[in-house]
C-alpha cells in the first residue's frame, strides 16, 4: 500500500486510468472475499445471536457517532465531514478477521460480525451517512443503496456460491482469492491518491488526525462495550479490532461516486491508519495470551 501510494503520488497518470473500472475492481474484491466464506460461517451467527447483535450495534454506532463528533470539534469542511462519516458508517473490514487471528482473539466471532455488518450495509451505510451528514451535503440514499447491493452484496453472494457449488474444482486456487481482493483494494486507494495529488499537501495533517482519533476511539469503544456485556477476553479483543477497522475501500468508492475526490480522502487515509494500528495491537496481544 505504501509503495503503490507513493507511486500514485509521483506518477498519477497511469493510476487515473483506473477510474473507469473502479466499480468493477471493488466488485471483484468482494467476489474474492465471498469465495473464502463457508456455510459454517453463517451457522456461527445463529449459534451466538446475542453477542453478534451487540457487536454489530456497536460497529454501527460507536464509529459513526465518533466521526460526527470529531468533524464538529475540528470544524472540518463539508466534503471531508461527509467522507469521514461515510467511512465510519461502512461495514467491518474483512482484514479484521486476519488481525483477530494474529491477536489470538475469537476468529469465529470476528467472521460473524464482519458478515452481518456487510449484509446490513445497503441500509446502514447510506442511512447513517444521511442522518449524520445530510445537513452538510445532499446524501443520495437510494443511489448509494443500489451501489452497495451491486458492488458488495451480489459479488459477495456470487463468490460464496462459487465456493459452495464448485468447492472441489477450485480448491487449488482458493489462496488466490484473498490476494486478488487485497490487490484491488490497493489499486482503489492508489487511484484516490492520484486524483488528489494537488490537494494532498493541504489536508493530509487534518485527515490523519481525524482518522487516527476515530480509529483509536473505535477500538477503545469496542473493547469497552464487550467488557460491559461481560464477554470473555478473546471476544473483547475481537470487538476492539472490529470496532476500529471499517471497509474503507467501500467508503472510498462510494465517496468518489457520490461526493467527489475530496470526500474520498478520509476513506483512503483510513485504510492505512486502521491496518497500522490493528497490526500493532494484534502484535502486542499475540504476546499476551488471553488465558
Amino acid at each position: 500500500m505504501v509503495a503503490f501510494g507513493a507511486a500514485a503520488y509521483l506518477f498519477p497518470g497511469p493510476f487515473k486510468a483506473l477510474s473507469q473500472g473502479m466499480d468493477w475492481l471493488f466488485a471483484l474484491t468482494m467476489f474474492g472475499i465471498g469465495a473464502v466464506l463457508e456455510a459454517k460461517d453463517f451457522k456461527r451467527i445463529a449459534q451466538r445471536p446475542s453477542i453478534v447483535v451487540i457487536g454489530t450495534a456497536a460497529q454501527y454506532s460507536i464509529m459513526p457517532l465518533t466521526a460526527y463528533a470529531i468533524a464538529k470539534i475540528l470544524n472540518l469542511g463539508p466534503e471531508i465531514t461527509v467522507g469521514l462519516i461515510l467511512t465510519a458508517s461502512a461495514p467491518g473490514a474483512m482484514s479484521s478477521n486476519v488481525m483477530s487471528y494474529i491477536a489470538k482473539a475469537d476468529i469465529a466471532y470476528s467472521v460473524s460480525l464482519t458478515t452481518v455488518s456487510t449484509l446490513l450495509a445497503p441500509l446502514a451505510t447510506p442511512g447513517l451517512t444521511y442522518v449524520l451528514a445530510g445537513s452538510k451535503l445532499d446524501v443520495p440514499f437510494w443511489p448509494m443503496l443500489v451501489d452497495i447491493i451491486c458492488m458488495v452484496i451480489l459479488p459477495l453472494l456470487a463468490g460464496f456460491g462459487v465456493r459452495h457449488y464448485f468447492k472441489d474444482k477450485i480448491a487449488r486456487i482458493m489462496p488466490v482469492f484473498p490476494a486478488i481482493s487485497a490487490t484491488f483494494i490497493i489499486f482503489i486507494c492508489s487511484l484516490v491518491i492520484a486524483l488528489n495529488k494537488d490537494y494532498l499537501a493541504n489536508i493530509t495533517g487534518i485527515i490523519l488526525a481525524a482518522g487516527v482519533a476515530m480509529n483509536v476511539l473505535g477500538m477503545v469503544g469496542g473493547y469497552t462495550v464487550a467488557w460491559a456485556f461481560q464477554m470473555d477476553i478473546r471476544q473483547r479483543r475481537t470487538l476492539a479490532i472490529e470496532g476500529g477497522m471499517q471497509n474503507a475501500g467501500l467508503g472510498t468508492v462510494l465517496a468518489l461516486r457520490h461526493f467527489g475526490q475530496k470526500a474520498a480522502m478520509p476513506a483512503a487515509a483510513f485504510v492505512f491508519i486502521c491496518i497500522i494500528t490493528a497490526s500493532i495491537t494484534a502484535a502486542i496481544w499475540q504476546r499476551r495470551p488471553a488465558e
